[in-house]
């Protein structure tokens, strides 16, 4: 029969083995969640970055496209800068609660998955 000394030192042993097993899965389970939420936001920014490309390159076109209708090129760039200075200020006073809280709720729900 084993000594109580030895019962507790097995005890310990347990304990110590069951916290080191716990970290390790603690630290996996952060990585995994960092990696996943990573490659989401590095995805996302790979569209937007081509999507702005696309933008900026048709922005430019519409503009002297305007601008040769208004008559002076830079009428043009006057115009399509007017209309993403009304977009925008639509976007920050109408809408900013409507793309805030979709992207911080997805950035949540992969966080917890």
């Amino acid at each position: 029969m084993e000594t109580p000394v030895r019962q507790l030192e097995l005890l310990f042993e347990k304990a110590k083995a069951y916290g080191t097993t716990t970290y390790e899965l603690s630290k996996l389970k952060a990585v995994e969640t960092t990696a996943t939420i990573t490659t989401s936001l590095v995805s996302r920014m790979v569209v937007v970055a081509f999507a702005a490309i696309f933008l900026i390159i048709l922005s430019t076109g519409v503009s002297f496209w305007l601008g040769e209708l208004l008559g002076k090129i830079y009428y043009g760039f006057f115009a399509v800068a007017a209309f993403y200075l009304v977009i925008s200020l639509i976007l920050h006073f109408y809408l900013h609660k409507w793309i805030k809280k979709p992207l911080s709720d997805s950035i949540v729900s992969q966080a917890l998955q």
